[in-house]
């Protein structure tokens, strides 16, 4: 694993999924529906959106997850007093949560209007130090750090700008790929 480096497996930044921080819901998820079609449909689709400053520089990112929560204002409350961050939740607490915040109440059709008005800079991920890997480094470094960390994916930089993206899916995919390679 320390013959084959980042760069090699990451995603070029121009072949993602990017938005102007000014950028709502509705035109994070035409940026991310353009990238995954232009994108080569024999690889994993894209499962995020960087956000970009004025000067094109990643400041944040939004997953799925973060776009379901933004369409519901109401997980934003459960969110600030730590209900979402517990674990080990069981079907019947799932169920009484979402029956007990009315969550999900209104019709589909609010989507639409939430989709306008929310800005993804108000609810994209801002980013730690350890989401950024060296595009030089190894792949036994990212998968550690993808693990440890257990992040879907790693920003890749060159000299502190962020050049690509490396997958969980891209990373694991090198590994299946050699493991079927084995003989026994």
């Amino acid at each position: 694993m320390k013959t084959v480096i980042v760069k090699e497996l990451m995603v070029p930044i121009e072949e993602y999924a990017t938005v102007p921080q000014e950028a709502n819901l509705y035109e994070a998820v035409l940026a991310l529906e353009k990238a995954q079609t232009s994108y080569d449909p024999s690889k994993h689709k894209h499962r995020a959106i960087l956000v970009l400053d004025s000067e094109k520089n990643v400041v944040g990112k939004l997953d799925m997850l973060d776009i379901l929560m933004s369409l519901e204002p109401k997980y934003g409350d459960l969110e600030a007093k730590g209900v979402l961050s517990q674990s080990g939740y069981s079907p019947e607490f799932i169920k009484s949560m979402l029956k007990d915040n009315v969550l999900w109440s209104e019709p589909l059709q609010f989507v639409c209007s939430r989709a306008f008005e929310v800005n993804v800079c108000d609810f994209m991920e801002t980013l730690e130090d350890r989401v950024y890997i060296q595009e030089n480094a190894t792949l036994d470094e990212a998968i550690h750090q993808l693990v440890i960390c257990r992040y879907q994916s790693l920003l890749v930089t060159r000299d502190k700008k962020v050049v690509g993206i490396l997958r969980l899916s891209d990373a694991f995919t090198k590994i299946c790929d050699t493991i079927k390679t084995c003989e026994r």
